[in-house]
């Protein structure tokens, strides 16, 4: 395959006019379908209850969502975990001041065939901190990048990196707005993971372009980022599909409490290798990026024969 030879020559820049109207349009999408429909919020951010059954037999899962819509619980998230006899049921709070939605004795007058092993209430008050501290530190993450990488690198280079880098959480966000996936603390904790390996790509690239600007002394810097590109290519393609196939194997196999985990994962994969070689490279160019900026000044050695 042409991406895991050594010595590929794809050009990626003239492409990236046309990956920025790509990611625009889909970066606007999300913004949207975040305004208009918002985040399906888990019950760590909105509070409520959350209610360990365990059968004798299999769990009929529809007949429990039936029996609770009958007694008022219309929206309950009925789902297996561990094994298909063990359920666990997660209901809003109907009252923010009052995040105790039913008691145990009423879950085992809805479904008395069932053994409750523990009941949760989770209070508002906890989840707002929690959607709070959450969202403060994605922002310190990010600020904490373009520090490192503007004096490390250039400020172009640390420009470019947090650009892609809020582009890839909001895509992930965007989705799951679109689609009313639950978004839970689990899943928080996936957007802050691509955080870190969408960068680590990232750091690769401009390290490679910053050696090529030494090397390459009569390369354009659309040609030094192409090359820095294809260098690393096979590194990055092998990372990535590497860790998409464990992240595919927790989002088949690990269960319903793990999907919101992996899915955040699984497009943060792919939309981090994507920005690592575009969204990056391609605006640190369009700042104006050249071979001046990387490369320390040159000391003037003076003649000190009369």
């Amino acid at each position: 395959m042409e991406f895991f030879k050594q010595n590929t020559n794809i050009d990626f820049m003239s492409k990236r006019k046309a990956a920025a109207v790509l990611s625009t349009i889909l970066f606007l999408l999300s913004i949207a379908s975040l305004i208009y429909n918002g985040l399906n919020w888990g019950l760590d951010f909105t509070g409520g209850t959350q209610i360990q059954l365990n059968f004798p037999q299999e769990a009929n899962l529809n007949q429990i969502r039936e029996n609770l819509a009958k007694n008022g619980f219309p929206e309950a998230v009925v789902q297996n975990y561990g094994t298909s006899k063990d359920v666990l049921v997660t209901l809003a709070p109907k009252d923010k001041k009052n995040p105790t939605t039913i008691s145990k004795e009423e879950i085992e007058k809805i479904v008395p065939d069932a053994k409750v092993q523990q009941v949760d209430y989770i209070g508002p008050q906890v989840g707002q901190e929690l959607a709070t501290k959450g969202a403060l530190a994605i922002v310190i993450a990010l600020l904490g990048t373009m520090i490192y990488i503007a004096f490390r690198f250039d400020f172009r280079f640390s420009v470019g990196s947090t650009v892609a880098l809020i582009h890839d959480p909001i895509m992930i966000l965007g989705i799951f707005s679109f689609f009313h996936i639950e978004f839970n603390l689990i899943a928080l904790a996936a957007v802050l993971t691509v955080i870190g390996y969408s960068l680590n790509d990232t750091i690769v690239i401009f390290d490679r372009v910053r050696e090529n600007f030494r090397k390459l002394r009569k390369s354009t810097p659309i040609e030094v980022v192409n090359q820095a590109t294809n260098q690393t290519l096979s590194r990055t393609i092998i990372t990535s599909m590497v860790t998409l196939v464990v992240v595919l194997a927790l989002f088949f196999l690990g269960g319903s409490m793990l999907h919101g985990f992996a899915l955040a994962l699984i497009i943060g994969i792919v939309v981090g290798t994507y920005s690592s070689i575009y969204v990056a490279g391609s605006l640190a160019l369009a700042l104006g990026l050249n071979r001046q900026n990387l490369l320390p000044p040159t000391k003037e050695v003076l003649d000190d024969r009369p």
